[in-house]
């Protein structure tokens, strides 16, 4: 395993919370009390603040910001400026740090340049969110959201590719081949491999 890599125009003011393999580049700023998970990315002046929690494998693209309370599970792709908030009604004259909502982005989920998530949305399983779209629920596994408000237009296999399916039928994923069956209860599984397992191993 290798050391975490620290850009010297970073700043990160707990370097022994970084996962290892893990990159931080130029003019990002990792606060205290933000824990990182190994081999993540985290792109230029991206902003994580204390309380936010990174997985492993974690791509974070440049001038992201994600807030405390945040939760980013393992191998999430978070696009260019897309922003995890945690206030709904945030006044500067009031302090209302006790009302933080979290936001948790599940296993292999994508985030979209410029998405906004509002507060204590949760975003399912490798489900895909559009770039721009303005988060106000939460996502199932699986689904595909875009717009403003953010609405389900379909579903996403975990390797990025649109799915036709029915109710109680099956696709199949044109990349990787993989079977997925949407059942009667308006749940998107794959039949080849388990939902909640990564895709890649430590290092890869």
């Amino acid at each position: 395993m290798t050391s975490a890599f620290v850009h010297p125009t970073a700043v990160v003011e707990e370097p022994e919370l970084l996962g290892a393999g893990t990159r931080v580049w130029h003019f990002a700023h990792v606060q205290a009390g933000a824990r990182i998970g190994g081999h993540c990315t985290l792109g230029h002046a991206v902003f994580i603040a204390s309380g936010a929690e990174l997985g492993q494998r974690v791509k974070v693209q440049n001038h992201v910001s994600v807030f405390a309370g945040a939760v980013i599970e393992d191998d999430v792709f978070l696009g260019p400026a897309c922003v995890l908030t945690n206030v709904k009604n945030p006044r500067a004259a009031i302090d209302r740090r006790h009302a933080f909502q979290p936001i948790r982005v599940r296993l292999g989920a994508t985030i979209g340049a410029n998405a906004t998530l509002l507060p204590g949305v949760t975003i399912g399983r490798h489900a895909f969110v559009a770039a721009g779209a303005v988060v106000s629920r939460d996502v199932p596994d699986y689904a595909f959201v875009r717009g403003v408000p953010a609405r389900q237009e379909g579903w996403m296999s975990r390797h990025g590719h649109r799915l036709s399916v029915a109710a109680n039928a099956t696709a199949t994923c044109p990349e990787s081949g993989w079977t997925y069956r949407l059942g009667t209860d308006a749940r998107l599984v794959c039949l080849d491999y388990p939902d909640d397992a990564p895709l890649t191993q430590p290092g890869e």
